[in-house]
């Protein structure tokens, strides 16, 4: 069966969702001087999101990139979400495709769901894309619970990426290789040592245990020989598992699912070999030496999730989404408090892209896409709105901050602070009027002399203070007590970057259009080079 992806619907879905980040006026009274009050405004997200993309209708699940290198970009693929899913039929497989991580064209459908509730691919879940010779595969999870698997590995092929046969003849069973009929999973393909491709599958043993990857290999993209599994945390299940190699060193990029608040993020293994790669979880879990408190290979806070990665044979981009909050308004229903207060966060949401940096000891941190910066390319008025303790670039004492003038929809912060001791403690602010009672702040937190750990905080009178769930991982202190910090915003998505060692993704409502602030809690910090540019 053949699917054309472009259709009517689909090619208004993609006009409409990519015309965020104008800075309209504000509503309200036209006639009044919005950029000269500091009061809270009670500001709403755009339609479509410009840079974090999120489709006009629905949202955006589990991203699988993909570099094509006939047509020199990345294609996204990613599970469509919509708010009334059918109880079997859902998320269809979407696309869009991007040069450089921060411009995106939508593709529309390429995968549909099932055509009815006994197909074994009435849903559709997480999987890749590969190409070989002219074809291009999809590699796919069928999901449905009225078939004796729950879960298979399925596929579909195309020559031009726009039309794709789904394979009715040919499925992977996991059962018939001693693995679970419920959890048979999020496939993913590489090229290992042996110069063979290889799929792992995410999965348990057919009659219990820990989960466990299963692994394939092939000579052909087509048939595949079941070579053995491998461990995973415990009983830890790992999904969207990601494997590639950077000049010396193999990585394992994975989202664990464990519920701990604390752990249900993306995380990563590396190792000298694939072979190596495959033992970190023998024996206990070796993960990189790259950081304290418990970092376990963290990549962002849990606000990040389900990311996979994909490279132009220059770089290496990550992709994953940032989940809404429920609710809508954002104070009464404290919507940006709820997914971070110990409850689980919501799936899907909008589509984030972090560069992949590579240290010298191989370690990873996630840094700022260079199209970013090309993108907001326009220069905002700075002015101080109001402040308290600050002079001259210095912030001194207790609650000392300095507030700036109102934001638009789509910015990029920039600006360094440079700590007089070692245990100084400062923050940034965002929703923050001189009326509120409540406002929402990254805290760089000291958590040792040479610890730092970014926290989310609820501030102000009606705040709750600190938020459960939605902070960020350890790092250490820069030696010489400097942070230079770079803020991207597109409506309530929100990245920070830290000294290119430090990815804080957050869901924040109502940052456009209100004011922010810089501020420190005791001691004494200098503020320098404060910049915003926007789109």
């Amino acid at each position: 069966m053949k699917t054309m992806i472009y259709s009517v619907f689909a090619l208004m879905l993609s006009a409409s969702a990519l015309t965020a980040c104008s800075d309209d006026e504000f509503s309200g009274d036209p006639a009044k001087d919005w950029s000269g009050t500091t009061a809270f405004f009670a500001s709403t997200d755009a339609q479509g999101f410009g840079t974090y993309y999120t489709p006009a209708v629905g949202r955006v699940g589990d991203p699988m990139p993909f570099y094509d290198q006939k047509a020199g970009d990345f294609k996204v693929l990613y599970l469509q979400e919509f708010t009334n899913n059918m109880a079997y039929r859902f998320h269809p497989i979407w696309a869009v495709s991007t040069k450089d991580g921060a411009n995106y064209e939508s593709m529309g459908e390429l995968i549909p769901f099932g055509a009815n509730d006994y197909q074994q691919d009435a849903a559709l879940g997480t999987g890749c894309a590969y190409e070989k010779d002219g074809t291009y595969y999809i590699y796919y999870t069928g999901h449905n619970g009225n078939c004796k698997n729950r879960e298979v590995v399925m596929r579909a092929t195309s020559t031009d990426f726009k039309s794709w046969t789904k394979d009715e003849l040919w499925t992977l069973k996991g059962t018939d290789y001693g693995y679970s009929a419920n959890d048979f999973r999020d496939p993913q393909i590489f090229i290992a040592d042996d110069n063979l491709y290889h799929m792992v599958i995410a999965t348990y043993p057919e009659w219990g245990g820990d989960p466990c990857f299963a692994e394939f290999k092939s000579s052909d993209l087509k048939n595949w020989e079941h070579v053995g599994r491998f461990k995973m945390i415990w009983d830890r299940m790992l999904e969207c598992p990601d494997i590639f190699k950077i000049g010396n060193y193999w990585y394992l990029v994975y989202s664990e699912s464990f519920r701990a608040s604390w752990s249900r993020v993306v995380k990563y293994m590396m190792a000298k070999s694939y072979d190596e790669l495959k033992n970190c979880f023998n024996d206990g879990p070796k993960w990189p030496a790259d950081g304290p408190l418990w970092r376990e290979g963290k990549l962002s806070t849990r606000a990040f999730y389900a990311a996979k990665t994909a490279s132009n044979g220059t770089d290496r981009y990550i992709w994953g989404w940032c989940p809404f909050r429920s609710g809508a308004d954002i104070h009464e229903k404290n919507t940006n408090v709820g997914a971070g207060d110990g409850n689980e966060p919501n799936w899907s949401g909008a589509l984030v892209c972090h560069k992949l940096i590579q240290h010298d000891d191989g370690t990873l941190s996630l840094g700022a896409v260079p199209a970013m910066a090309a993108k907001y390319n326009k220069t905002a008025d700075i002015r101080v709105m109001d402040s308290n303790g600050y002079s001259d670039g210095a912030l001194t004492g207790d609650d000392a901050f300095v507030l700036f003038n109102r934001l638009g929809e789509c910015n990029h912060i920039s600006f360094t602070v440079k700590t007089s001791n070692n245990w100084d403690k400062f923050g940034i602010s965002f929703v923050r009027g001189t009326d509120s009672k409540k406002y929402y702040t990254m805290v760089v937190n000291p958590e040792g002399e040479n610890e730092r750990k970014v926290n989310f905080e609820q501030e102000g009178e009606e705040g709750k203070g600190f938020i459960e769930a939605a902070d960020g991982y350890g790092f250490y202190r820069p030696a010489d007590n400097t942070y230079n910090i770079d803020i991207y915003t597109d409506n309530s998505v929100i990245v920070m970057y830290i000294n290119d060692t430090v990815c804080y993704t957050q869901r924040i409502y109502g940052i456009q259009k209100n004011c922010w602030s810089i501020n420190n809690y005791g001691g004494s910090i200098t503020v320098s080079d404060v910049k915003v540019t926007q789109q």
